[in-house]
């Protein structure tokens, strides 16, 4: 049985002196009491996705690590790469450094290692593409303007099973999309929120709710629903509000087996 760890945690932490013989006990105790939420264990098929989602994300954030730190040295030396394409980034650095020996010995290496991680990571995201053009799932999501591949398939990973939802508007709830709420006495305020449960997938819905409403032209009716609200509350919050709309719909698309219908027309007729 898997305890869900916030409520593991505000239960110990009643606990006089924190051992591990106090906290065995107080688990013990939350389990015969019934003090506890069951956590759902993914599958296996869900944390090899998840894997490869994560190997992909790393092997990105090295690489991209290490562009930023060859343009700050190079940088101090009066060089700059400037805004390059990545096919022509190894090409315009060694045109940078050439005739100076200090920082052609210095870039070489780099931009070698540069190389070997572009294509590593290359070869995952190639592996990425392969397992979602396979998926009827993600596919569906994908007709949703804003998500692509990893935004499809880092919530289908994350949620693994959607019957876990009784309703979809759980679901952004449960990858802390909705404000906290404090509640004392006469005080009942809402704050910011509350950023629970998988930031990756928070993340991923962010930016597809990014994409949707700054780069997405075709009307629909849910981008309409975003715009009202960037007018209203300000472009941050209707991005907040349009993510935990996105996994709404990602959930109920998933669950109905339909793909995103773009005015209220069709969704109505169907």
């Amino acid at each position: 049985m898997l305890l869900e760890t916030r409520h593991v945690r505000a239960v110990l932490r009643s606990a006089a002196v924190k051992t591990d013989r106090n906290d065995a006990r107080g688990m013990a105790q939350m389990v015969r009491m019934g003090w506890f939420r069951p956590v759902h264990a993914k599958t296996i098929p869900a944390q090899e996705v998840r894997a490869l989602l994560v190997a992909r994300k790393q092997l990105q954030a090295r690489l991209n690590d290490l562009e930023r730190c060859l343009r700050g040295i190079l940088r101090g030396f009066g060089l700059k790469l400037g805004e390059v394409a990545k096919g022509r980034f190894e090409a315009r650095g060694r045109e940078l450094v050439a005739g100076q020996r200090t920082l052609e010995g210095l870039a070489g290496p780099m931009l070698r290692a540069r190389t070997a991680l572009r294509a590593e990571y290359s070869a995952l995201h190639r592996e990425v593409l392969r397992t979602v053009r396979t998926d009827t799932d993600c596919q569906r999501m994908m007709t949703v303007p804003g998500v692509g591949a990893i935004v499809a398939m880092t919530f289908k990973a994350a949620v693994d099973d959607p019957n876990r939802f009784k309703h979809s508007r759980d679901v952004g709830a449960h990858f802390g999309l909705t404000p906290r709420r404090y509640q004392s006495g006469e005080v009942d305020r809402s704050g910011h929120i509350s950023k629970s449960g998988d930031g990756d997938v928070r993340t991923a819905l962010f930016e597809a709710a990014h994409v949707m409403l700054l780069r997405v032209q075709r009307f629909s009716a849910l981008r309409a629903w975003a715009l009202r609200v960037a007018k209203a509350r300000g472009l941050k919050r209707a991005k907040v509000a349009l993510a935990r709309k996105l996994a709404v719909v990602l959930h109920r698309l998933w669950v109905d087996g339909t793909e995103f219908r773009w005015s209220r027309e069709a969704a109505a007729s169907a």
